[in-house]
């Protein structure tokens, strides 16, 4: 697309498609088994649990080698394969430090949790031909559309 704008997804026809289409879906800023109560946690279980490959990418826990029974990885580019959507857990002053990663592995879209919004960011990877959503919650979406 020629307009790196057009990347920015804030339409439920479009969302409704990206998550309809995602197969396998990068958690950065996962919680672990001791934190379910928490959004990072149970919004990943909710999509693992609903037809989605939920790859563990925390950035915290050095010591955790597994979530939700499948392997940790410590960053987004080092996931095998190809990923559907990095889904984001960090706060947006956070974000900017994780851009470049993202990029690296190309995923076909970055969604920012609700309550999570950072345009600088979006910009930069909706630049790159990466589809972004902000400030929406995977968990939600998902159930809605799938």
């Amino acid at each position: 697309m020629a307009d790196w704008k057009e990347n920015l997804l804030e339409d439920d026809a479009r969302i409704g498609a990206l998550v309809r289409s995602a197969r396998r879906v990068a958690v950065l800023g996962i919680k672990t088994e001791e934190k379910a109560d928490q959004a990072a946690y149970y919004v990943a279980k909710f999509v693992a649990d609903h037809g989605g490959e939920v790859i563990p990418v925390p950035v915290f826990y050095p010591d955790v080698t597994e979530i939700l029974g499948k392997k940790v990885y410590r960053k987004v580019a080092d996931v095998p394969g190809a990923v559907d959507i990095v889904d984001v857990f960090r706060k947006p002053s956070d974000i900017d430090a994780h851009v470049d990663d993202i990029i690296a592995k190309r995923p076909r879209a970055a969604w920012f949790q609700l309550g999570i919004r950072n345009d600088a960011a979006a910009e930069l990877l909706a630049r790159a031909g990466i589809l972004v959503v902000q400030d929406r919650c995977l968990k939600v979406e998902w159930g809605r559309f799938r």
